[in-house]
């Protein structure tokens, strides 16, 4: 089957899941190491990806972290946003906590996504189309932070709710953790790009989690400053507390 004859949360995945293996075969067959093997599998999936959304979706907009923007995208109500690598320097390590995120925003909305985590065994592609049960929940809530920059916000927010932190790579490898019941929240304050969480935001969110700015807002994609400075994805049961919390903190910070 063509491509262009797939709906949209099949392409979404089925790229996700090919770009992966590309960058499996590069990092086994390229020879290179360090951030030679992350620049180079950078290119190679981004070259995949855009190459295919182009042939399958010519009328969509697009935004990848690996390609020139093009302004255009702005008047497109459907617009791609992918991240060929989410995590370049965990892949490019060897790790297993990288990912590829392929999205559709419409109207502004993470209206579908793909995450592949290839990495794992057998490869792994979490869906927002086929969403699974959630798992139970610790009784200690469990927070994914960053493993070279934890954010004080997530350290602060956890200690005062008696949870633990677990250090982990790249964002949708974060994200896709509190999907798959490895733990209860994942609370970012230190930057992002859109490319980094519109896709793990749509597979979270079908899989009935709690996705939003960590002031309670709404995501808004597309936009022409592609920076999003923070987000919460996290069971729905601690989202109430964990926003009181960051609200309570910044209440401090500004006194």
């Amino acid at each position: 089957m063509r491509l262009a004859d797939l709906e949209d949360a099949e392409l979404a995945a089925r790229l996700a899941a090919e770009a992966g293996r590309l960058l499996l075969e590069v990092r086994a067959g390229s020879g290179l190491t360090g951030k030679g093997l992350g620049t180079a599998g950078d290119a190679a999936a981004n070259r995949f990806l855009v190459d295919a959304l182009r042939e399958a979706r010519p009328e969509d907009g697009l935004l990848s972290e690996e390609e020139q923007d093009n302004p255009a995208r702005l008047a497109k109500r459907r617009v791609w946003i992918v991240d060929p690598v989410d995590g370049t320097r965990e892949y490019a390590e060897g790790r297993t906590d990288w990912a590829v995120h392929v999205a559709l925003a419409v109207d502004g909305v993470a209206a579908l996504g793909a995450v592949a985590l290839p990495g794992l065994d057998g490869g792994l592609v979490l869906r927002s189309d086929r969403p699974q049960p959630l798992g139970a929940m610790a009784y200690r809530p469990r927070f994914v932070v960053s493993r070279t920059r934890p954010p004080e916000e997530a350290e602060a927010v956890a200690a005062a709710l008696g949870g633990e932190l677990i250090a982990m790579g790249s964002a949708g490898a974060k994200a896709m953790a509190v999907v798959r019941g490895e733990a209860e929240a994942y609370l970012h304050a230190g930057g992002q790009y859109e490319w980094d969480n519109c896709a793990p935001v749509a597979v979270a969110a079908a899989h009935g989690l709690h996705c939003s700015r960590i002031d309670g807002s709404a995501f808004v994609y597309n936009n022409r400053d592609t920076y999003v400075p923070d987000l919460l994805i996290c069971r729905s049961e601690w989202a109430a507390p964990v926003l009181a919390e960051v609200q309570r903190l910044a209440g401090q910070g500004a006194g």
